[in-house]
């Protein structure tokens, strides 16, 4: 049957697809209009089963506020091409405006809620994907509720963060200490809330780094004594190698891979367990220094204080309880 371009320009308003998809639908399915948009739906399917290994490394982080309440959603997609059209832009947004309304509990429950046109979300999703060729996927959703929450996304639109105050706070700290979750990227707000598995991970790597540095030590001293450069016999393939060029000579060689084995192996037997526990306890406390958001240095301030003191300067009963932040970049 012939369909005329009213019936494809009505398909299109009815899902966005492109004029050609949509007459090509119309097409298959005899006019029937049901049938068209299905046709369209499956498209996208095959669309994300086909490029379902591809990375969506683009696409539009947005967040939304609504009183206590802070959601925080990420749309991704293959291309910054796709990543830029209207139609992904509209979509992302109406992600990111039904998940404020609903407030859903988790990523699915999100996907499952229901858009203005009847479909689900996760369907609108799909049918996007249809219409550019290329995979979409709802990469992230976080959300906080309390008595004050901030936001920050980067200009870019590429990363994000939302932050739960326990308190109302003056708007530039607010989005400040969003902005220093965005760019720091700390692990949880202090040393409290760090979970545990994650300082097991961190002593466990600074305990092993210390016996390492401890061993190589003794090791260079040796190989300096000796009168071979540490640095020519740093891998057997650097032996190897400085051999070769003339470097180290095959006695000097040897010697090297005798010390190191020797004196390795005899100062990780005696290494000092306690000195080894203090320096370890030490690097420990520099992480989370370092990647715990309060006791970060506030990017925003000119005289290295930590968000903990910026926050006490404004507020001394206010504590940040917690945060959600998303990159594509990650």
């Amino acid at each position: 049957m012939a369909i005329s371009l009213a019936d494809i320009k009505k398909l299109r308003d009815m899902t966005s697809a492109g004029m050609m998809d949509c007459k090509k639908a119309l097409t298959e399915a005899d006019g029937d209009f049901k049938r068209a948009v299905e046709i369209l739906r499956e498209k996208g399917k095959s669309t994300l089963a086909k490029r379902g290994d591809n990375e969506t490394t683009q696409g539009a982080v947005l967040s939304r506020i609504d009183g206590g309440k802070a959601i925080l959603v990420c749309l991704g997609c293959e291309t910054d091409f796709v990543a830029a059209t209207p139609d992904f832009k509209a979509l992302a947004a109406s992600i990111a405006d039904a998940a404020i309304a609903a407030f859903p509990a988790d990523l699915e429950a999100l996907k499952s809620l229901k858009a203005a046109d009847g479909y689900t979300l996760d369907e609108n999703i799909t049918n996007q994907a249809g219409k550019t060729g290329e995979k979409h996927i709802l990469a992230y959703y976080g959300a906080l509720e309390a008595p004050f929450v901030s936001e920050y996304v980067h200009f870019n639109g590429k990363l994000g963060a939302i932050v739960a105050f326990s308190k109302a706070v003056p708007a530039e700290i607010a989005r400040g200490i969003a902005m220093q979750v965005a760019s720091m990227n700390p692990v949880a707000v202090d040393e409290a809330s760090v979970p545990a598995e994650v300082l097991e991970s961190e002593k466990t790597v600074a305990l092993q780094k210390t016996k390492d540095e401890l061993v190589q030590k003794a090791v260079d001293a040796a190989l300096k004594k000796a009168g071979i450069n540490p640095a020519h016999v740093d891998s057997e393939d650097h032996i190897e190698s400085n051999t070769a060029k003339g470097w180290l000579t095959p006695a000097q060689a040897d010697q090297a891979r005798e010390i190191i084995k020797t004196v390795g192996a005899e100062k990780a037997a005696s290494l000092p367990a306690q000195m080894i526990e203090n320096i370890a306890k030490g690097r420990v406390a520099k992480f989370l220094k370092e990647n715990t958001l309060m006791e970060q240095e506030y990017q925003l301030s000119d005289d290295k204080q930590t968000v903990a003191a910026a926050l006490a300067a404004v507020d001394k009963e206010a504590k940040v309880l917690a945060f959600k932040r998303f990159s594509l970049g990650d």
